[in-house]
């Protein structure tokens, strides 16, 4: 058996962006970027809106970019069942204590090994980009659940904007086609200079 995925879920727009522009305290998601998340209007359904969203609620740990952690309003300490929040940060405040089960990381590697060891069979949830990068760079993250949104915003955040990272492969192994999302698992299959 493999290791336990580190999946991303992410709305998206089909011209790329996770959030419309000037995102920030107050307007999390940016100007018209709430549009991204109406597929969640179904989230309690039993079609594929709902199933979506109830897998990315039975995973048992989450990683966290800092931005997103503190947008979120540290989720109160909270995600989601009591899982543990890991969030990466590039720097600590010692007297920073985050809320319930939340922690910092500044090491990578040692966030994605912690996360796994705490998810034990489940799946662990990444959210936010700067995360998402973050640990594709390190090889770490392994699956994509991108919920692609028909929308075109114009301006905004972007999911990946140049990195230098190189070539990365993806594999298609799932698509289900939700009301306002069409729902895409990738796997990520090798990156520039790997073997696939």
């Amino acid at each position: 058996m493999g290791r336990t995925p580190l999946r991303l879920y992410m709305s998206m727009s089909v011209d790329g962006y996770i959030a419309g522009p000037d995102d920030r305290p107050g307007q999390e998601l940016g100007r018209d970027g709430g549009r991204l998340f109406n597929w969640l209007d179904d989230r309690m359904s039993e079609g594929i809106n709902g199933q979506v969203y109830a897998e990315a609620a039975a995973t048992g740990a989450v990683i966290s970019g800092r931005r997103t952690f503190e947008l979120a309003k540290r989720w109160h300490g909270d995600h989601h069942d009591g899982v543990p929040i890991h969030v990466l940060t590039h720097t600590i405040d010692p007297a920073d204590e985050p809320p319930g089960s939340a922690k910092f990381y500044t090491d990578v590697n040692a966030c994605a090994a912690e996360a796994r060891e705490a998810a034990g069979d489940r799946a662990v949830l990444v959210h936010g980009a700067g995360a998402a990068r973050a640990l594709l760079a390190a090889g770490q993250l392994d699956e994509l659940e991108l919920h692609l949104v028909p929308v075109l915003l114009g301006d905004g955040r972007r999911l990946f904007e140049p990195t230098g990272h190189g070539h990365v492969e993806l594999e298609l192994v799932r698509r289900l086609e939700g009301r306002n999302a069409t729902h895409l698992r990738y796997r990520v299959v090798h990156r520039e200079g790997q073997q696939p």
